[in-house]
């Protein structure tokens, strides 16, 4: 059997570089479309600033770029290196996304983002900006089939196991497209990525403000990001909507869980604003709830339950014992593939094989697996609940608070006074880090919910890492932190240093703080038609 300490150890490094790699995601996206709409703008009005925006924006986008495909390039890679059985058992599916996400999309990006930075001067003002929307088409649709194929781990349709070749084989590719979680992962990840961009934009230029320089370059560019911020920060909660539908739809573990939902409720469910999960006791201390609001969010309808996670176990204690006896006939059929007899009760069964193979990781034997085991098996199918009920909540809220900062820094556009508004300057300024823990915290709902599958009910992690020693991951994992840290280091000097220098590393000098106000920070009581 697979040592827990692989298990633990290959999983841990799987996380720590897909949470570093999604530490520059979400800008490249946002950031891509937001450059699509500056230079939009710039080609209609004509306007030098606007493509000095574009350029200056650009720069910032283009470091993130960088480091991004790095970051990410090592990440598929260990689907090999760490994950063999896995690449093994579901490749021919999960590999295809992934390859037409490297022809298709990064491919697209890479070559349209090389004429993007060196091609200013040598096409026409549409031509460029045919470039950078061909650009921004790139970095979307990257995202779009990455979370294909990983909307498929959560909700794994369009495929069938084959007994002949033991390894999951695709029967529909339309269905693994258009799978309803993979959309709802989709548009939900890059409205958040559109929010990490436009509050990105909406802080750096409240920093020139609140210094008092670069004034006209940063006043556009807050009333920019504040409008795209606000349609993007209300996209992520109308979209989460969705998303939290399509995971009562496939994922009813996952959403029991981050509810902390420990028996099934009442039709329509409420929603648990604030509680403290007792996993001793399997009870929620303290709570606060909504009544309605999570049946209506997870089934669309007001008598439709939720099951609750005591519920949930019982029901995935019977697909165990099921699982039991699939796997026992395709032992079978493994030694004599023509056996009807076996194949009849393989495909009687089949459905359950994934949680059958769950007692591998107690057991050689699955059909000497004792009760004991068996309730092991039952507890492993529902991960720990704090996390899961902390991280959705914390990522809620700040969705929450995106639309407010973004209702004001707009409201405030309209009306022309946002300059004046120096706590909302320095709200948007300190908050820039918030996207990226929402959307830290959105993968660790997502994937941590997922356990114990690497594929949702097919296949369970422990049965999916490579036979290595765990003093080879610990040196891989230690070399990955220390090189990703570096990478950080690097981005984090270079984005600070471009800021702070602001528009003028253009060279083009016109909107330095010096030209309006003769320097310093702005008087709080400056008119805004003087600034």
């Amino acid at each position: 059997m697979i040592s827990t300490e692989l298990v633990d150890i290959s999983r841990l490094q799987f996380a720590v570089t897909a949470l570093y790699h999604f530490l520059f995601v979400p800008l490249t996206i946002g950031l891509a479309v937001m450059l699509v709409a500056m230079e939009l703008t710039y080609v209609t009005t004509g306007r030098p600033i606007y493509k000095d925006m574009v350029k200056f924006w650009g720069k910032l986008f283009g470091i993130n770029f960088a480091l991004g495909v790095t970051t990410g390039i090592t990440m598929e890679f260990q689907f090999g290196t760490n994950w063999a059985y896995y690449s093994h058992y579901v490749g021919d599916i999960f590999g295809a996304p992934l390859a037409i996400e490297g022809l298709m999309a990064f491919f697209l990006e890479s070559t349209f983002i090389g004429l993007f930075f060196f091609g200013w001067d040598k096409l026409s003002r549409w031509k460029h900006f045919m470039v950078t929307v061909f650009m921004a088409l790139g970095s979307n649709l990257s995202a779009l089939w990455i979370l294909i194929a990983n909307g498929w781990m959560q909700n794994p349709i369009g495929t069938e196991f084959s007994f002949i070749t033991m390894r999951m084989e695709m029967t529909d590719f339309w269905s693994i497209v258009f799978n309803p979680v993979a959309q709802a992962k989709f548009v939900h990840t890059v409205s958040a990525g559109y929010v990490t961009a436009a509050l990105f934009v909406l802080g750096i230029s409240s920093y020139y403000l609140l210094k008092g320089r670069d004034l006209d370059f940063a006043r556009r560019s807050f009333r920019i990001a504040a409008g795209f911020g606000f349609a993007s920060a209300l996209s992520v909660i109308v979209l989460g909507d969705e998303s939290g539908y399509s995971v009562g739809e496939a994922q009813h573990t996952k959403l029991a869980a981050m509810e902390a939902m420990w028996h099934t409720e009442p039709a329509p469910a409420p929603f648990v604003v604030f509680a403290l999960p007792n996993e001793k006791t399997r009870t929620n201390d303290y709570e606060l709830k909504i009544p309605y609001v999570l049946g209506l969010i997870g089934t669309r309808s007001v008598s439709q339950t939720i099951p609750g996670i005591a519920e949930i176990k019982e029901k995935n204690r019977a697909r165990i014992v099921n699982g039991v006896i699939a796997v026992k006939a395709l032992e079978q059929l493994r030694k004599d593939k023509t056996s009807t007899a076996a194949l009849a009760t393989f495909n009687a069964h089949k459905d359950d094989l994934g949680f059958g193979l769950l007692l591998k990781k107690y057991t050689e034997d699955v059909a000497a697996a004792t009760p004991g085991m068996i309730q092991q098996a039952v507890d492993s199918t529902i991960p720990k609940i704090a996390p899961m009920f902390w991280s959705f909540r914390i990522m809620v809220a700040l969705g929450f608070l995106f639309l407010a900062l973004f209702s004001f820094a707009l409201l405030y556009s309209i009306k022309g006074n946002f300059i004046e508004k120096r706590w909302l300057l320095r709200w948007a300024l300190w908050f820039i880090p918030m996207p990226w823990v929402a959307a830290e915290l959105g993968w660790i709902v997502a994937e941590y919910g997922r356990q114990p599958w690497t594929i949702y009910g097919v296949l369970p992690t422990h049965l999916s890492v490579s036979s290595l020693t765990p003093g080879n991951v610990y040196a891989s994992l230690a070399g990955f932190v220390a090189f990703y840290t570096a990478l950080l280091i690097v981005e984090m000097y270079l984005m600070v240093k471009y800021a702070r220098i602001g528009p003028s590393s253009l060279g083009t000098g016109k909107y330095h703080g010096e030209d309006q106000l003769g320097g310093g920070a702005i008087p709080a009581d400056a008119p805004a038609d003087k600034v």
